[in-house]
């Protein structure tokens, strides 16, 4: 028979009851479905099959046999039916002469070069792309320039650990949790003595430091 095209970037659909193929661009992936070619040979096994259901027996036992020859061989009927689908779906397809490519000529076709957009990219989408990423770069740019933390105090502690429970909280004196004081005291309300972080009495003059 003649010569098939497509040969490599189809979709085989056909079941018992008849024929359908799809094909895809080799670019961009897009889909193109044959129209559905009913099956004489499938038709007539699901007949048997379904006297065999009725009758049981030889019927049924013949619907399935039809049903794995036409699986098993395709044959003509099976070529046929892809060389019309060949024939349907080949206007949606060009073949890219420099990459040998089978592309959609909707999509990925470069009518201005002759060629398939992968060889011959065209040239205003290409441009559109182009400044919509150099717009993404700018204002990226443009927001790491601008000052956002205008009236922020960078230098202030966001959040501090309670050093009694552990409880992270906002700065203050007191925890908010457990009540604890935040900061404790480096020196002794009473007699001035330093003091140690975390102890609760002044070494000096006994004075309690933890209210």
């Amino acid at each position: 028979m003649a010569r098939i095209e497509f040969t490599d970037n189809y979709q085989d659909l056909s079941t018992e009851n008849g024929y359908q193929f799809k094909f895809f661009c080799e670019c961009c992936g897009n889909g193109y479905m044959s129209s559905f070619k009913a099956s004489t040979l499938g038709v007539a096994g699901g007949l048997l099959r379904g006297a065999g259901q009725l009758f049981g027996g030889v019927l049924g036992r013949a619907g399935s046999s039809a049903y794995e020859v036409q699986r098993a061989i395709g044959g003509p009927a099976h070529d046929s039916a892809l060389k019309d689908a060949v024939e349907e779906i080949r206007p949606c397809f060009i073949q890219c002469k420099r990459c040998g490519q089978w592309v959609c000529h909707e999509i990925c076709w470069n009518n201005d070069r002759s060629l398939c957009k992968s060889c011959a990219p065209i040239l205003q989408r290409e441009l559109a792309a182009a400044q919509a990423q150099i717009t993404v770069d700018q204002a990226q740019q443009k927001l790491r320039e601008a000052d956002l933390t205008a009236g922020i105090d960078v230098t202030a502690e966001a959040t501090v650990s309670c050093p009694s429970c552990g409880a992270e909280t906002a700065p203050g004196k007191f925890c908010s949790e457990c009540g604890a004081a935040l900061r404790p005291r480096s020196e002794c309300p009473k007699c001035g003595a330093k003091t140690a972080p975390g102890a609760k009495f002044c070494p000096e003059c006994g004075q309690r430091l933890v209210p």
